[in-house]
């Protein structure tokens, strides 16, 4: 039962939030928990780094579970996500922050990138702005 307005804002933003929303809530989750990993592995609170790192690898299944094999993209998405939950695991096995704050990084740049696919074509003049041909 969800008692918190908190808890109750989290499900309704679920809920009524399209695809590409969904996807970036993921990465953002999947983010957070793995700082939060790094942080306990930093803390030496091994109880928190592994429970933070799992359910970082839940979030990659999850994503993983959403591919569209429809799209050639989605085998490479496949080839990055194994990479990051591998990555997750030696972390969690290894207690080695390194290899999680490299997940990091792919996370938060696959999220900047499905940021930008949400927000629609980029225009000639962003593309000038922004160095993009």
């Amino acid at each position: 039962m969800i008692n918190s307005p908190y808890q109750i804002y989290q499900q309704s933003s679920v809920q009524t939030a399209n695809g590409g929303q969904l996807i970036i809530m993921l990465y953002e989750g999947a983010i957070r928990f793995t700082k939060a990993g790094i942080e306990g592995i930093q803390t030496r609170n091994y109880e928190k780094a592994n429970t933070s790192l799992k359910k970082a690898q839940a979030i990659i299944h999850e994503l993983i579970a959403a591919l569209n094999y429809d799209y050639e993209i989605s085998k490479d998405l496949l080839q990055i996500y194994e990479y990051l939950l591998y990555q997750l695991i030696e972390s969690n096995m290894k207690k080695n922050e390194v290899m999680a704050h490299d997940v990091v990084a792919h996370l938060v740049e696959l999220r900047d990138v499905w940021k930008q696919v949400i927000k629609g074509p980029v225009s000639s003049e962003t593309r000038i702005e922004s160095g993009v041909k």
